[in-house]
């Protein structure tokens, strides 16, 4: 079993890293999302329902990318710009994915998650497991 005070430290300390991260979820491999946060005093584009949907439906889009790997090699992140948002998806290890949405307008995208938020998840990755202290 996953520990419930680590994701919700972890959750917040990824929201914090940058003022441009809206919300993060931490979704499990069946796509199903056991933790999310937005930032303070942020009127959500989505409702619970449909950050749901979005996880369970970008967990899925995962595994029909990895079968192009071993061409390509491994997945670093998966980005997506809309109006409104900005989609990341990191793949944390076997069992959890960490999903952000970050500003509109941010321009430095992959900076902020190559230099600050995958290094993160590095750090930590191994309290992502069932054992992890």
């Amino acid at each position: 079993m996953i520990n419930y005070e680590f994701l919700y430290s972890f959750t917040k300390e990824i929201l914090s890293i940058d003022n441009s991260i809206r919300w993060i979820g931490i979704a499990n491999k069946f796509g199903v999302l056991i933790n999310a946060e937005y930032r303070e005093q942020l009127q959500p584009l989505m409702s619970e329902e449909e950050n749901e949907e979005y996880a369970s439906l970008t967990v899925t889009r995962y595994k029909t990318r990895i079968k192009f790997q071993p061409k390509i090699g491994q997945l670093i992140y998966a980005f997506a710009k809309y109006e409104k948002l900005c989609r990341a998806t990191i793949h944390i290890n076997d069992d959890y994915f960490l999903l952000l949405t970050l500003d509109s307008k941010t321009k430095n995208f992959d900076e902020i998650l190559t230099e600050k938020v995958i290094p993160m998840v590095q750090q930590r990755r191994q309290l992502f497991t069932d054992n992890g202290k």
